[in-house]
């Protein structure tokens, strides 16, 4: 699968199959392409966090306050990212340019492992309705949770739906 399959296959899995579980090879090829996201000044400003069984339990009822997210009950896995301090670099130019780094690796980072869990045929979802106490407690955490993605086979029934984006013309300037 080239990248733009990739691109116009992955979505938000909003239906997971409780049955079929994560072989380890491919969570490793996940988490392989995870450690190879670009970061500012190579920093990695973040910390990978991957629940199974009882934590995962845990984690999806942090992230399904309110009546949110009742799918996150059938992934299998979830990875939770949470915040680490930046290197003394990345740190010196966040503050000197007043760009948040941070958050731009942690969307690199988050992209990473949804495309790669798209080619290795697994579905995912972005969660940023969390709540990061229980979280941290549930996975011993320190630092801010920012996102949990949800990983897992889609049910037979959660096909691809159609992608609404803007137009070309809507998001894009060519300048010369």
């Amino acid at each position: 699968m080239n990248f733009t399959e990739i691109a116009e296959n992955r979505q938000s899995c909003r239906k997971y199959d409780p049955s079929q579980q994560v072989e380890n090879e491919k969570l490793e090829r996940i988490l392989e392409s995870a450690r190879l996201a670009p970061s500012a000044c190579n920093g990695q400003p973040y910390h990978i966090t991957v629940c199974r069984g009882e934590t995962a339990k845990k984690v999806v009822k942090a992230v399904q306050g309110m009546g949110m997210n009742k799918f996150a009950s059938d992934a299998p896995v979830l990875i939770v990212i949470s915040e680490k301090p930046y290197v003394a670099t990345a740190a010196l130019g966040s503050k000197a340019k007043g760009i948040d780094y941070r958050s731009i690796d942690i969307g690199i980072l988050a992209a990473y492992i949804t495309a790669e869990a798209t080619a290795q045929g697994l579905g995912t979802c972005i969660l940023g309705w969390l709540d990061d106490a229980q979280i941290r407690e549930a996975c011993s955490l320190e630092g801010s949770v920012r996102l949990v993605i949800t990983l897992g086979y889609a049910a037979s029934d959660d096909t691809l739906r159609v992608k609404k984006r803007k137009t070309t013309d809507e998001l894009i300037t060519y300048m010369v």
